[in-house]
């Protein structure tokens, strides 16, 4: 049976007895794909050094071995920092506008893709699996077949692929799309985004694209296909019914004191759609006064990406807009928005998740948004809460009983927290078991066999 080689820019593998059960689902998915295919998870370390060595440090966690190496402060500015998170997130974001293209930006992304290449080739077998994750590491399966790998190789991309006319913006955009082709399998969230994909492969590369998924572009053949990841619900539900979960949800219900809770939950970005969240929030509480202090938001806004510029501008814009809000509406005894920078553990997460009578999520645009799904997993069957979900996040494709909104509209919004409102319990009951279902069966370990599935059979037949 061949080995599962995982490479992502960063390791996660789960640690047993994690104090803050931290790990999320797509570590706990990849490490069970690593233990069944005796596999390797290589990836940076997360760590500086004054001068790159190319030493791998191995080690085991749970079963599974990691292989990680240490970058220079100047890769990390330049790869991570800038040609990753200040170029292609934006952009393939549709934030064009945010977008930063800087020469020494793609020269150090280049560099880190090539030092990743060197450092990852000697500890890959004739018959492994490779598979590639994310924006971060596009062109490496062609440096790894420039240094001589013959490897099934696949790649999946966790976040959104832009439309053609963004992509152009982008120097030297074919040649990045190009490495792409060096893989045998490609997977994206939606077919939204793979639909991108080939038109950008058939408008600028002149490629065919086949109905079977095979596209075609010179003498290259690949397979391309969208595979909707999804939790692993079954250590969700557990995580859910913990005791720490509980001792979360009774903190929360405690301090509600009977108020109806709005729960939001992202990491500090532009995508996420936090200002306009605020703003339908507002626009809610201008047009029903009545519902004043019977509800309020709880948005919970991790830092992230501290180094790049434009999330201090977002932290400095969200702190301001929370701050006039509860001026603006508070009363002695009543605050509208709880807002709250800084990570909480899983099970935490699934006891507030609980214990919120709606979730409102309003990314601008997402690859999926796995808090979505979370949410619905984490509720309880006899009285669940309402699921207020942004039309552009992928994971609007399968939860089509969420109540679905255009987050750019504060009216839409609104509108929306007043029907989660007033939405009879037994519609409540109906919309939760059809998302759930689909929570449940299209769930982390199935997106993660159909992608392992299709990297193994490529190539044959």
């Amino acid at each position: 049976m061949s080995r599962l080689i995982v490479i992502s820019n960063r390791v996660s593998a789960p640690r047993p007895n994690d104090p803050k059960g931290a790990q999320g689902g797509l570590s706990v998915a990849l490490a069970a794909a690593l233990r069944e295919y005796r596999g390797i998870w290589f990836g940076w370390s997360g760590n500086k050094v004054d001068e790159f060595t190319g030493h791998i440090d191995l080690q085991r966690h749970g079963g599974v071995t990691t292989a990680t190496i240490d970058l220079e402060e100047q890769d990390v500015d330049e790869y991570y920092n800038g040609y990753a998170n200040r170029t292609l997130w934006p952009l393939f974001h549709y934030r064009i506008d945010l977008a930063e293209y800087d020469r020494s930006f793609a020269g150090g992304y280049e560099r880190v893709n090539e030092r990743f290449a060197g450092t990852a080739s000697p500890l890959i077998e004739p018959d492994d699996l490779v598979w590639v994750h994310d924006y971060h590491l596009i062109p490496l399966g062609a440096q790894l077949r420039e240094r001589g790998l013959k490897n099934r190789m696949g790649f999946f991309l966790h976040i959104p692929f832009p439309p053609s006319r963004l992509m152009v913006s982008l120097p030297f955009h074919e040649g990045l799309v190009l490495s792409l082709l060096a893989y045998d399998v490609i997977g994206f969230q939606t077919e939204e985004w793979l639909e991108s994909f080939r038109h950008y492969v058939e408008r600028e590369l002149g490629g065919r694209c086949e109905p079977d998924g095979t596209i075609h572009v010179g003498d290259r053949s690949v397979h391309a296909a969208a595979y909707p990841i999804g939790i692993d619900y079954q250590e969700f539900c557990e995580a859910a019914t913990s005791e720490r979960s509980t001792q979360a949800y009774d903190r929360l219900k405690k301090s509600a004191d009977g108020r109806h809770t709005i729960i939001g939950v992202d990491r500090l970005d532009y995508s996420k759609g936090m200002e306009e969240r605020f703003l339908g929030y507002r626009r809610f509480l201008e047009e029903h006064g009545d519902c004043r202090g019977k509800l309020f938001l709880l948005q919970i806004a991790p830092p992230s990406r501290g180094e790049v510029h434009t999330y201090e501008i977002i932290r400095e814009d969200l702190d301001e807009l929370s701050g006039r809000i509860n001026g603006e509406f508070a009363e002695v005894d009543w605050v509208p928005i709880r807002y709250v920078n800084q990570g909480y553990a899983r099970e935490d997460l699934a006891g507030f998740y609980r214990a919120s009578e709606m979730a409102l999520i309003t990314p601008l645009r997402d690859g999926m948004n796995l808090v979505a799904k979370e949410y619905v997993a984490a509720q309880d069957p006899e009285d669940p809460g309402v699921l207020i979900l942004s039309r552009f996040a992928g994971a609007a494709l399968q939860m089509k009983d969420a109540i679905l909104i255009n987050p750019y509209s504060k009216d839409e919004i609104s509108d929306a927290i007043h029907t989660a409102l007033t939405m009879p319990k037994e519609e409540r009951i109906r919309r939760w078991q059809a998302m759930n279902e689909s929570v449940k069966n299209e769930d982390v370990v199935a997106w993660r066999r159909a992608f392992v599935g299709a990297l193994e059979g490529a190539g044959k037949g």
